[in-house]
């Protein structure tokens, strides 16, 4: 896809073709007032009022038709109420009749995302561009579209195309275009620096090495924060191999790294005054001669010892490091982005990531600006009686309880610990993946929470609100 912005063009008075926006509670009325040519051809395409329903309406030429479509509200539109339509109507300029599309601005971007870089036989469908008299919303919702297929073009690439160097290459993009400063850690200074980083990738050789990825952008007197993605590139489950289905898609386990290279993004591209530090660890979970075990014991970056109870409860050892090395610039804010645990997909499924905050406004703020921006968030407790179930026998914690209770909640404990005190922290434990298409939403790699959380990084440091 081109630039998204190129997709939303400013309303000129330029020809384009309507979209009548309808709800049930108001579509009796509406059809009663219609030409008999418009009832007979909505009857002819058997239109009924529901979720993304839609009919062609004939014009006074063969040439001049428009666009019926059903909403659940034509006075609060949703972002993917017109996502659909993004998706199936012909390339052209279309315009939203006697309304402003608003938040499906960002449907009608994302609802013509194709990932197609393995494909033969590329989609040639052409541009539909909506028209919109916001041009301050254009800008924003076309800057979050961009952030989220960012994400997707990201997870949908394979491995062995979206390995360590390629991830580096990435941050590399945005540093570059940002006139950030980027610093890579890796070999010996890596395993000095980054203990468990370098644990957790080194049987992946020197094609994959571990390495760990620092960028930071803003005035060094502005407030600062600092943004941690996972970043493992593939998942086998090490010496705990996974088994071939859950093997399948950890391509997608850099997903944490994915949304956090894209808030970055946004973050700067938004000029938001604050001291960004970017921090992304970068690993491939192998099987070879080479691999941590179960049993060892592994000394972080504060000299914290983990026993390791399971080597495919990696992510959070990459990220304990990427805490500690946060805290060390004493941030007044902390966002980590991860594809953590299986046990927050069983308590909420695909859409909702699950939300762990040590501070109730920051929580709230998120979940408010989840709900605003069709991104939502759930929170869960830090229940701090599950401590007990870190406890090691021999270190001073395991990286995985024991019986598979509260999995989600134990992995947020256990980065709990590498938190620096009194640091407001999010830890957002997301999928980053659609299971099954949706408009706007196609299967493959999703950005789940990014959109959330920007919202509040604008409102906090530019008083700008929620995107809605």
């Amino acid at each position: 896809m081109s630039d998204p912005a190129d997709l939303i063009h400013i309303d000129k008075g330029q020809a384009a073709r309507d979209i009548h926006l309808i709800d049930s509670a108001h579509y009796e009325d509406w059809l009663a007032s219609q030409p008999e040519r418009h009832r007979a051809a909505i009857e002819a395409q058997g239109f009924k009022a529901t979720a993304f329903a839609h009919a062609i309406l004939p014009g006074d030429t063969p040439d001049s038709w428009s666009v019926l479509t059903c909403v659940a509200d034509t006075a609060s539109l949703s972002s993917w109420c017109l996502a659909k339509l993004a998706d199936i109507l012909p390339a052209g300029t279309y315009r939203v009749k006697d309304n402003e599309p608003g938040p499906a601005i960002f449907g009608w971007i994302t609802g013509q995302y194709r990932f197609e870089r393995y494909k033969k036989k590329k989609s040639d469908k052409g541009p539909r561009i909506l028209l919109t008299g916001q041009a301050p919303l254009r800008d924003r919702l076309a800057a979050q579209a961009r952030g989220v297929l960012l994400v997707r073009d990201l997870v949908n690439t394979p491995a062995e195309d979206m390995g360590p160097d390629a991830l580096e290459a990435a941050a590399k993009a945005i540093a570059t275009r940002h006139n950030a400063t980027l610093d890579v850690t890796r070999g010996e200074a890596l395993e000095r620096g980054f203990p468990m980083v370098h644990a957790v990738g080194r049987a992946a050789g020197r094609e994959h090495a571990p390495r760990f990825l620092e960028l930071r952008w803003g005035r060094e007197d502005h407030p600062r924060i600092a943004i941690i993605g996972k970043g493992v590139t593939f998942d086998s489950g090490g010496l705990d191999i996974k088994p071939s289905s859950a093997m399948r898609l950890m391509k997608k386990d850099m997903g944490g790294a994915a949304h956090a290279l894209a808030l970055a993004d946004l973050v700067m591209e938004g000029g938001l005054p604050v001291r960004l530090h970017l921090l992304i660890p970068v690993a491939e979970n192998a099987v070879g001669a080479h691999a941590f075990r179960p049993g060892d014991v592994l000394t972080a970056r504060d000299g914290t010892h983990v026993e390791i109870t399971n080597t495919d409860a990696e992510g959070r050892l990459l990220l304990a490091d990427a805490l500690v090395r946060a805290g060390e610039e004493k941030p007044e804010l902390i966002i980590d982005f991860a594809t953590l645990t299986g046990a927050a997909r069983a308590a909420l499924g695909p859409d909702l990531p699950a939300l762990f905050v040590n501070d109730d406004a920051l929580a709230g703020a998120l979940t408010d600006a989840g709900t605003a921006s069709d991104d939502p968030l759930w929170r869960l407790p830090l229940w701090a009686p599950y401590d007990d179930m870190m406890k090691s026998d021999i270190a001073d914690l395991v990286n995985s309880a024991e019986g598979g209770f509260g999995g989600a909640i134990t992995a947020a404990l256990f980065l709990q610990r590498f938190v620096p005190k009194g640091v407001a922290w999010a830890h957002l434990d997301t999928f980053a993946w659609r299971p099954a298409a949706r408009p706007g939403r196609p299967k493959g790699g999703d950005a789940l929470g990014l959109r959330a959380v920007e919202a509040v990084l604008r409102a906090r440091y530019s008083g700008g609100g929620t995107a809605s």
